[in-house]
């Protein structure tokens, strides 16, 4: 029982997400994805056509397709490929960071978008959770209990991977932290500096002012 409480537990720590989103022709719709290093991505979507006549999205033409991009953190495209209009794209981090994932239509026939709306299906699994279980169950002969360990230690060793990707951001935030101290800390002495030399200015002419002027 504990265990399989520990497992739903660690289930929560990195879900897949499954959304859908309405774009035009030309449109293109990013979205962000923080993903630790050498992490699995798997992405599946699915591509509707409204239909006025029926007044609700119906499954896309054979000719309707959509093409993917995936850039890392370091904006450098690692996917760049045309599908259809259902399709399943897969790719694996190899540096830590934001990666973004970015769908538009490759279709140009204004026909194909009856009413200007085309609604795309799209369900992103990460890490341990891009793993066919059965799959691997019956391929690998696995019992029960040995397939809840092969799961257990998929999870793990996800855990491990989000750890380390926290102390990644946790030391780039750090890094941040110290050089805007710096700069701000460098901006208020050259603040001080101004104020100095401003100061044994203004004294310097209101001197010689008072001198002009036999003040003094």
């Amino acid at each position: 029982v504990v265990l399989c409480v520990f497992m739903i537990f660690l289930s929560w720590i990195y879900p897949s997400s499954a959304l859908y989103f309405h774009i035009g022709e030309t449109e293109k719709k990013c979205f962000i994805e923080e993903i630790p290093d050498e992490t699995m991505v798997i992405g599946k979507y699915r591509t509707q056509l409204w239909d006025k006549q029926s007044s609700s999205f119906l499954p896309s033409t054979p000719g309707l397709g959509m093409h993917v991009e995936i850039k890392d953190p370091d904006t450098k495209i690692i996917l760049s490929r045309q599908y259809g209009s259902e399709g399943r794209f897969t790719f694996t981090s190899h540096t830590p960071g934001e990666h973004q994932i970015c769908l538009h239509s490759n279709s140009t026939k204004m026909a194909l978008f009856a009413g200007g709306k085309l609604r795309v299906h799209l369900d992103i699994q990460v890490g341990e959770h891009t793993n066919n279980y059965p799959e691997i169950a019956a391929k690998d002969k696995l019992t029960e209990l040995q397939l809840r360990v092969r799961q257990l230690l998929d999870q793990v060793e996800q855990i491990q991977k989000e750890q380390n990707y926290q102390r990644y951001r946790e030391e780039r935030f750090r890094m941040t932290s110290e050089s805007t101290n710096q700069r701000v800390l460098w901006w208020s002495i050259a603040q001080t500096l101004i104020l100095i030399v401003t100061g044994i200015w203004q004294m310097k002419h209101l001197k010689s002012f008072f001198e002009a002027k036999k003040l003094v």
